[in-house]
């Protein structure tokens, strides 16, 4: 955990010194490991004959803790939206740069055939090492880890954004984190042999399946490493195709807690387009703050 978490800072003290120079690659980059790496992951999942006989079963699971950290996400979302209507010095939402948008679907499409070829590969019998025997996996999250942090550091419009913001809309990142930790809690009493750190553990992925299920699967193993990544693609898509029943129902800041992590990025279009232009600014700093937590609570969970 240390030796991850001492990587990310490193990496935002690297990327700090050069943020007024346009480096167009370092996403690239992070994007090239994180398909390596659930590639590999898929290779480890359909070598395991174990399970892949229990997929099934697992599936089950990550529906379940998913559907469950995605509702007391949003449950929480809509007592922070009744708060704000209710208070007399809610400030208005600065505006932000309208999002890029209709990238989400396709690439959360691409992270999964990743998955799936992998699977596929390890199904197949046909790599000549073990890699679980081998540190690709371990050398490519270090990177991953480092090339995070550089983003963040690197970024000269995060602190701008932060200071645009009113003070109380700071409380949705932190109704999130509880209100997922709250719902996987939940789902935890109904899946008997699942303990509750594990169902944290996947629950606090937040929507950022790629690197919460690497996590999960260095310290827990491949079976709920496979749950997390499932629970939290799950998310995602539920994000995706559920935001404006989101707004109706629970008000505008749902979806974006819904997102979690992704709200800045990959849901970021469909937030915007069902809560309003407005928005954009709080789901981007909401997603910076919710994707920072992830490695941490994961982490701590799964050690547990």
């Amino acid at each position: 955990m240390l030796i991850f978490i001492g990587l990310m800072i490193l990496g935002m003290l690297l990327g700090y010194p050069l943020r007024r120079q346009r480096l167009r690659h370092t996403a690239h980059v992070v994007t090239a490991l994180i398909w390596l790496l659930l590639f590999v992951l898929g290779i480890e999942v359909g070598s395991n004959e174990q399970v892949v006989s229990n997929l099934h079963t697992l599936g089950v699971e990550a529906l379940l803790i998913a559907l469950g950290a995605t509702l007391g996400s949003v449950t929480a979302a809509w007592a922070l939206w009744r708060f704000v209507k209710k208070s007399k010095k809610a400030a208005s939402v600065q505006k932000g740069e309208k999002p890029q948008g209709g990238q989400g679907l396709k690439g959360s499409l691409i992270i999964c055939g990743c998955f799936a070829a992998g699977t596929l590969v390890g199904l197949s019998g046909l790599m000549p090492i073990d890699l679980q025997e081998s540190p690709v996996s371990t050398v490519a999250l270090c990177a991953l880890m480092l090339c995070v942090g550089f983003s963040v550091g690197h970024d000269p419009h995060t602190l701008r954004n932060f200071k645009s913001l009113p003070p109380h809309y700071f409380l949705l990142p932190v109704m999130t984190i509880v209100g997922t930790l709250i719902g996987a809690a939940v789902v935890s009493l109904t899946i008997g042999h699942r303990s509750l750190t594990e169902c944290l553990a996947v629950g606090a992925g937040m929507g950022y399946y790629s690197l919460s299920s690497i996590l999960v699967t260095e310290y827990k193993g491949i079976e709920l490493g496979t749950i997390a990544l499932l629970a939290n693609i799950v998310r995602e898509v539920v994000t995706l195709l559920a935001a404006p029943l989101m707004v109706r129902w629970f008000g505008k800041l749902a979806p974006i807690s819904a997102g979690g992590a992704t709200s800045m990025d990959t849901s970021l279009p469909i937030i915007t387009h069902s809560a309003g232009q407005e928005f954009v600014v709080v789901a981007i700093v909401h997603g910076c703050l919710v994707d920072f937590s992830v490695p941490f609570l994961v982490t701590l969970f799964a050690m547990a």
